[in-house]
């Protein structure tokens, strides 16, 4: 098998943002070879370009298999056209120059029989720098104006009885697809409610308090994140739901990933926001320092209202205006202390490591720009990771989405609603059946 890599470099004196605005459009008809282009969506809503090239007979599709509108960049891999191509993978980046500007890189990645990988190698060249010029000539002309908000939908209050009870906020039904908010360890479900009232466009959206938070019950034994797995299973039950997205923030998002492992069949998409691993990769004695430390206040007497001012100046980001600075306080102040002690053992107590070749459906991770328990550089890690682990099969191929949330911190869902929902609704909107 024939191997080659092929790597196109270039500068501009454009900014990056000038030039993504015209190269983010994966199913645009900016490339000047492109005859006709149009768009189809994969089975698990993966975006597809099939197109066909001036004087060319071949039909040729695509899949985004990457994407961040943060850092600008792009990947996609070749699924038909290019005769004798077994793997094509290719990844186009625009990063700011010192000075101004913009260094382009596109890459392709190639396996074909023999000689073949070099052919086809050497005809992706001219088929980047084409595209190269056009989006130079081009810089600054795709720029939209992002829409409007929609007007926020109807939000209802349920308890779910049971062992434990639950109580949720939710959108009413739409679809047979629920969209699942999970919130931090600091949280309770009202932080989710600038999302569930766009997300209720689209689907049912419902955000549910962990067990012991808000109107939730403490079960009768320590939680596990088995616990909790049952409990989302209780709640797509409850909605009559046969697909579902999990949103998670934190905890949360470590939790959705614990229920990917042990569910991915149930899971259209999973989204995961400061944070991922957990205490999963971490060792005994990392996990057993950090659940000690936090319970020094618990054991001391003390319960989260009384440490809630030290958790925000941590956790907000340094131009939280004090409305959110506040209503962090408030999630976190109400909080028990058993609840809270209950949380950290679950968190500090990981069945497993996570194997990200089962995060086959589509997946999006954001994190804030000034976050200080999840920064970008540890969240954007985690994404590249779960592009490689993909399995490169037809059905399974990854279709990963990284956001940074600029210029907030932690809990970036609600210090930077606008920002997050920009990324959360058009993916969540792919989803839909």
């Amino acid at each position: 098998m024939g191997r080659e890599t092929l790597h196109v470099i270039a500068t501009a004196s454009a900014s990056p943002d000038a030039l993504w605005a015209t190269a983010r459009d994966f199913c645009g008809a900016w490339h000047p070879f492109i005859a006709t282009i149009t768009q189809e969506r994969g089975e698990k809503g993966a975006l597809i370009r099939r197109f066909t090239a001036h004087g060319e007979d071949p039909v040729y599709r695509e899949q985004r298999t990457y994407l961040s509108n943060s850092d600008r960049v792009i990947a996609y891999t070749h699924l038909e056209g290019i005769k004798g191509a077994s793997r094509y993978n290719a990844r186009l980046t625009f990063s700011p120059r010192d000075g101004g500007g913009t260094a382009i890189s596109w890459t392709a990645e190639i396996e074909a029989p023999g000689p073949r990988a070099s052919d086809i190698a050497k005809g992706t060249q001219p088929v980047f720098e084409a595209g190269i010029d056009a989006l130079i000539a081009r810089a600054g002309q795709g720029a939209e104006t992002p829409p409007a908000a929609a007007p926020a939908v109807a939000l209802t209050e349920t308890i779910l009885p049971g062992t434990p009870r639950l109580g949720l906020t939710h959108t009413a039904p739409k679809g047979r697809t629920l969209a699942l908010f999970l919130h931090g360890i600091g949280g309770a479900r009202q932080n989710w409610a600038r999302q569930l009232g766009q997300v209720g466009h689209l689907m049912t959206a419902c955000a549910m308090d962990l067990r012991g938070y808000g109107d939730s019950s403490l079960g009768f034994d320590q939680s596990t994140v088995d616990d909790y797995c049952d409990d989302i299973c209780r709640v797509m039950a409850h909605f009559g739901a046969d697909r579902l997205v999990l949103v998670g923030l934190s905890y949360g998002s470590w939790i959705a990933t614990s229920f990917a492992m042990r569910h991915p069949e149930k899971l259209a998409g999973l989204v995961l926001s400061g944070g991922c691993t957990g205490m999963s990769e971490a060792g005994p004695e990392e996990r057993e320092a950090f659940r000690v430390s936090r319970e020094v206040p618990l054991n001391a007497g003390q319960v989260p209202a009384d440490f809630a001012p030290a958790v925000v100046k941590v956790i907000a980001g340094p131009d939280a205006p004090d409305a959110i600075r506040d209503e962090l306080l408030a999630s976190m102040s109400a909080i028990p202390a058993a609840t809270y002690r209950d949380a950290l053992v679950c968190f500090t107590s990981p069945r497993e490591r996570f194997d990200f070749a089962r995060l086959t459906m589509p997946t999006l991770l954001m994190t804030g720009q000034h976050d200080r328990l999840a920064p970008p550089s540890e969240i954007r890690a985690v994404a590249g990771r779960i592009l490689d682990a993909a399995p490169q099969m037809q059905d399974a191929r990854p279709d990963v989405q990284y956001e940074t949330i600029p210029g907030v911190g932690h809990v970036c869902n609600v210090e930077g609603s606008d920002a997050y929902n920009a990324a959360l609704i058009p993916f969540l909107a792919r989803l839909v059946p």
